[in-house]
């Protein structure tokens, strides 16, 4: 392409176009192959994760139902302390939540006596204020306020619904 096209006419640029689409054509056929092919791959990596995830979580209701992991209000109960975020949080679906306000840099349970609401940021905290007499949730509104990770999307759910278990957190 050493060439100095300002001294082609236009016929013969067009005709220069339409060489280099023909030498083009058989590459893109098979870039758009093996772009299929990977698609393929990524596909049948999805349903395997998907599987391994459904599974995961068929498990971990069946724990939970057995009884192998506290819920909060058991865990709040028998709690004598430690960090909130050393376990991990799972609504009686499977699903992974943390406890508090979606955003918040550190999981927090709220706790009220009917007027005032008070925020446990620990099992310690958590347990002095239910042996006090509090309760899970805020005035007329008992409960735990969780969120799914990397969501804005929050909800209160009654604390025998979400349950405690030990490990690492999955999604970060």
């Amino acid at each position: 392409m050493a060439d100095d096209l300002t001294q082609l006419d236009a016929a013969e640029i067009e005709r220069r176009v339409a060489a280099v689409r023909e030498r083009m054509r058989p590459l893109d056929e098979q870039l758009a192959a093996i772009r299929g092919e990977r698609d393929l791959l990524l596909t049948e990596l999805r349903r395997r994760r998907r599987l391994s995830e459904r599974t995961t979580r068929a498990d971990l209701k069946a724990s939970m139902k057995e009884g192998k992991f506290p819920t909060i209000a058991e865990l709040v109960a028998g709690s004598e302390g430690g960090s909130l975020d050393e376990l991990v949080y799972n609504l009686k679906t499977g699903g992974e939540v943390r406890l508090g306000f979606p955003g918040s840099r550190s999981q927090s349970l709220t706790f009220t006596d009917g007027v005032q609401l008070v925020n446990a940021a620990d099992l310690g905290r958590a347990a002095e204020l239910y042996a006090a007499g509090w309760e899970l949730g805020s005035p007329g509104r008992p409960g735990v306020r969780v969120h799914f990770p990397g969501t804005r999307q929050e909800r209160l759910v009654p604390a025998d619904e979400v349950y405690a278990r030990p490990g690492e957190r999955e999604g970060g």
